[in-house]
């Protein structure tokens, strides 16, 4: 059975510059197919425009406000909205609030810097 507590995980910067904490994935468990993290983006901070590959994501806000951009669609987002992201969708997100915006990523197939596409700069 593997328990892994947010606490005891080390952050580190994805490729599109966001601050996450892997919860749990095929690097630090038996799962293998998906990846679930805590990012963080700071006030005023936003993240990379990107893509992913093959990779689609599910954002869950737990803390703070944001922009959200997927496309050409810009929506404002706030604690307990999910964010539906297909893969080859351009998105990135930007803190608009005062406090961190604090999300949760889950990831299928898991994470991977190979599968990031950047397609500017933030």
């Amino acid at each position: 059975m593997d328990i892994i507590n947010r606490n005891d995980v080390k952050a580190f910067i994805t490729k599109d510059k966001s601050e996450i904490r892997e919860i749990l994935a095929p690097r630090n468990s038996i799962i293998k197919k998906q990846s679930l993290a805590e990012a963080r983006v700071s006030p005023g901070e936003v993240t990379e425009q990107h893509y992913h590959i093959q990779t689609e994501e599910i954002y869950y806000i737990l803390q703070g406000k944001g922009l959200m951009i997927i496309d050409d669609e810009k929506r404002e987002v706030k604690k307990y909205d999910g964010i539906a992201i297909p893969p080859g969708a351009r998105h990135k997100i930007l803190n608009v609030g005062d406090d961190d915006l604090v999300m949760l990523c889950c990831c299928v197939p898991a994470y991977e810097h190979d599968d990031t596409v950047i397609t500017e700069n933030a």
